[in-house]
């Protein structure tokens, strides 16, 4: 029986394959510097194969309705890109190099004054209203039995001699669950080193010290402007 995209996943899927395909142009020097692989339209194939696999693992988490979503729809494809490089022999922290500078270039080629709008509109006091509103329902049994692959999360309100502006603490991460359903443990950590890339692009200096996927009780995200903000 073949396997089943959510509808909600399906609904996004000619745009994620656009991303897709996107990405793979862009790492393609890389593909060939770093990792010594010649065969691109193979390696094309391959990534595209795998991340129709992946599109059916996508774990629901509530659509539009839950901010976590558009970050399975954002960097699950990744997923699909490291599996194939590992069974090319690639080792995981090269994966990770080319990952982590082919994520930078698809989000510099958006114009700077719409990645720094989306920036601010992340760091508003409206969207942190929001965030503490969607952290407190992530943790409550109802979601948590709803949801299950979801993310738990809480709102971090800064302290007087903290230098940040607010934070998330991760307590359950989907992308932990994903991986560990499927066996992606060992790739796991490329999908938490993109981090660091999608929010410098729109402004936003991360600070975190630790992950759930290096073994730590939660991932402490701290977020504050960048100079150029």
């Amino acid at each position: 029986m073949a396997e089943i995209i959510h509808p909600f996943y399906e609904a996004h899927r000619g745009a994620m394959e656009a991303a897709m395909r996107h990405r793979l142009d862009l790492a393609e020097p890389m593909l060939y510097e770093r990792a010594q692989l010649s065969d691109m339209d193979g390696i094309r194939r391959e990534v595209m194969a795998e991340f129709d696999i992946v599109l059916t693992q996508m774990p629901y988490v509530g659509g539009a309705a839950s901010r976590m979503s558009d970050f399975f729809i954002r960097l699950m494809g990744f997923m699909a890109i490291s599996r194939v490089l590992r069974r090319h022999g690639v080792p995981v922290p090269v994966i990770g190099e080319i990952e982590r500078d082919t994520y930078k270039a698809q989000l510099l080629s958006v114009p700077e004054a719409e990645r720094l709008a989306s920036g601010r509109q992340f760091m508003s006091s409206e969207n942190q209203t929001l965030l503490r509103e969607q952290a407190a329902t992530s943790a409550t049994e109802s979601h948590q039995k709803q949801f299950p692959a979801d993310f738990v999360y809480d709102f971090v309100q800064p302290g007087p001699d903290d230098n940040f502006e607010f934070g998330i603490n991760y307590r359950a991460c989907g992308f932990c669950k994903s991986a560990a359903r499927h066996e992606d443990q060992e790739i796991l950590p490329n999908i938490c080193g993109l981090d660091f890339v999608a929010y410098a692009a729109r402004g936003i200096h991360l600070e975190r010290t630790q992950t759930l996927a290096g073994g730590a009780t939660h991932c402490n995200f701290r977020f504050s402007r960048s100079r150029e903000f």
